[in-house]
Formats: C-alpha cells, structure tokens, sequence
C-alpha cells in the first residue's frame, strides 16, 4: 500500500513500520492513526512475517497530538470527538493484540500518545537520550484511550504519579518502572539490540508466540483458582498436541533444529 505517514518493509521475517512524519516529530493526527492501524493490519497478514519492529524517523518517536490536529479537534463536536477517540483505541487495541511479536525502537522523546504505542508493544528498546512524558493534564485532557496499556506496563502507583503531574521522565527511570526493557547509548547500539531480541524471537514457535500473547491477556491480573487453572491447563493441551507443539518436541528429543528456524 501507498501511505502518507508511514513505511512499511519487510526484511526476511522481520517486518518493520516506520513512522515517517519527522518534520512533525511523527505526531498523531487522523492520517498516521489509520495508517498505523492499516500497516500493523498488512504485516500481521504476511505470512512471512514472524515479527514486527515499531521505528521512527528523525529526532523523536511521537510527540503525542499534532498540533494542527488539536486545533481542528478544539471544534469538534462530542460525535466527531468519539469517532476520534475510537480510532486512536483500535490502533491501540490492534498494536496490543497483534499476534505476532513487538518491539519498539526508541530512538527519541515520546510523549502522550507516542508512550501508549511504546507501552502495547511487547518489547521497548531506547536510546539513552530518549525522554518521556504522560502529558495530557497539561492540557485540560486526559490519557484515557492508552491508559490500560500504560498501567499494564508501568503499574498503577507509577501510574498515579506521572499521568497526574505530566512531568517528563528519562530514559533511565523509564527502565526502572518497566515502560522500557533496556536502554543503550546511541542508535547503533539501539539497532543491535533489537536485532538481538529478534534473533532470540525468530528461533521460537510462531504458534507458541502468538498463543503466548493471547495467554498473557487472558491470565493477567487474574485470582489463580479454578477458573483460571483450568483456562491454562486447556491452552497448554490445545498447544502441546498441536502441529507445532509436536514438531518442538520431537525436534528437542532428535537435537535437531525444529522447522520454523530456517538455515
């Protein structure tokens, strides 16, 4: 497909989709929100993708909002303020529930909604120098749409304090309540440790992968009782006897490399 706002490409198994508005610090507006939506849609239906790198280009990640996009919305009625707030929740209801592994590559600020993108990817990488900030109180608004995916990644008590003060955070205390998994000096560094989690990624079942996800929505925050015990022990069952699950298996006990890592 042909976008306005981004890239998408596809390198071997990989498929990365690069947000491309850097004169505008890659900041929302009605286009780049659909058409995130539209690219995460068209590689998690390559079947040749195994997993997905969210990019940007130019100094910042997201800076949130687009300023003329907040200008137009300042008029907008509660209709065409809900139709927004919907679609902005469907980018980041299907960036969270791709089946196929995530990662970030933070290689500038993030702020507001660009720390929701970063917060329903699986894995977050940035660089040192990246900053990050919740920072719609500011503005009289709230981070409501990506609130269950910041509270997911960075727990509640985190929560209260940077979603009610807006103040920024460093790349360094992003890593310590867990919005990031690893920081590294510059963009070289940022690029081999993504492809380090991505050669870790590759040589795991695709199935097991993406049942892992589903596996994680479901059993999260959940009392461990019956009902929960028993919705494991059917996955790990459906799983287990699966095509893949026996060719993992099999593969294992044959010390031989299972068929989904290609030579």
């Amino acid at each position: 497909m042909n976008y306005q706002s981004i890239i998408t490409e596809v390198d071997g198994a990989v498929g990365i989709l690069t947000l491309n508005k850097a004169e505008r610090h890659n900041a929302f507006d009605e286009v780049l929100i659909a058409e995130i939506t539209a690219g995460l849609r068209e590689l998690e239906a390559n079947p040749q993708v195994r997993a997905v790198v969210l990019s940007s280009t130019g100094k910042s990640f997201c800076a949130g909002a687009d300023l003329k996009w907040m200008k137009r919305a300042a008029n907008y009625s509660p209709e065409e303020n809900l139709r927004d707030a919907n679609q902005l929740a469907e980018l980041m209801r299907t960036l969270n529930e791709l089946s196929k592994p995530t990662i970030a590559r933070v290689q500038g600020p993030a702020y507001g909604g660009g720390v929701g993108l970063i917060a329903a990817c699986d894995i977050a990488v940035a660089t040192y120098d990246a900053l990050f900030a919740l920072t719609e109180v500011k503005l009289g608004i709230l981070p409501a749409v990506i609130s269950p995916y910041i509270l997911a990644a960075i727990g509640e008590r985190h929560g209260r304090r940077y979603m009610l003060t807006a103040e920024r955070l460093s790349a360094a205390e992003a890593y310590r309540i867990g919005l990031l998994h690893e920081i590294v000096p510059g963009e070289e560094q940022l690029d081999e440790a993504v492809g380090e989690i991505l050669d870790t990624l590759l040589k795991n079942g695709p199935l097991a992968q993406a049942e892992c996800k589903s596996l994680i929505r479901v059993v999260s925050g959940q009392p461990i009782n019956a009902a929960t015990i028993a919705e494991t022990t059917q996955r790990i069952t459906r799983v287990r006897s699966s095509p893949e699950g026996r060719e993992g298996l099999t593969a294992f006990l044959e010390k031989r490399k299972p068929s989904w890592i290609k030579s």
